[in-house]
């Protein structure tokens, strides 16, 4: 039985039409992979904490050494990270929000990209550990960026989760959202085209 990660980073929750995407992406998976599991995360209703010098501290601390709240924090994290190891299948709901990613999901970025458990360093450089794994991302934006210099999620998302070993990735896009009623069915269509053709 595979599993389907599903992470809506939207401050709206579900409301959002990042969600809104991203649960008919699952719908459409469940269809054509009968059995699938899916564990979700909304960053909105369960934020990760912000990254701070104590958290970062308790990442780099000895096993051995860490205190209760660094054990703690350890745990959280490895929580994340045992979710993402589970899954065969990552579906990101993306909004865009003041030309970047929602501070949430930099935040559970920031809690997942652990040295010597999600990538390590060698001498040929960094690498992923998380491999074999595909990643859907459906991005939602009110104006129309991709493909130009004010889309920097795009290059940012995708470098991050190759540099977890998730480099099988692909976007789906709804821009134009903002631009008025034609705009945003027009976009809404499309997106919902291409999730059907992807999940197929």
């Amino acid at each position: 039985m595979s599993t389907l990660l599903k992470i809506n980073a939207s401050l709206f929750s579900n409301h959002g039409q990042s969600s809104q995407l991203t649960e008919r992406c699952v719908a459409a998976w469940q269809a054509s992979h009968p059995g699938t599991r899916v564990i979700s995360r909304d960053l909105a209703e369960n934020p990760v904490p912000h990254l701070d010098g104590a958290r970062f501290g308790a990442f780099l601390a000895k096993p051995e050494e860490r205190n209760a709240e660094q054990q703690a924090v350890v745990a959280f994290s490895d929580a994340l990270i045992d979710e993402l190891r589970a899954a065969d299948t990552i579906v990101i709901g993306l909004p865009m929000y003041n030309f970047g990613v929602p501070s949430t999901l930099k935040a559970y970025f920031d809690h997942i990209a652990r040295a010597g458990v999600t990538f390590r360093y060698t001498a040929n450089g960094s690498e992923g550990l998380l491999n074999g794994k595909k990643a859907i991302i459906l991005a939602a934006r009110g104006g129309k960026y991709a493909g130009t210099a004010k889309d920097s999620q795009t290059t940012y998302v995708r470098d991050f989760l190759g540099f977890i070993g998730i480099t099988d990735v692909e976007f789906i896009y709804a821009e134009g959202l903002n631009l008025g009623d034609e705009s945003k069915n027009a976009a809404l269509a499309d997106a919902h085209k291409a999730v059907a053709e992807l999940a197929a």
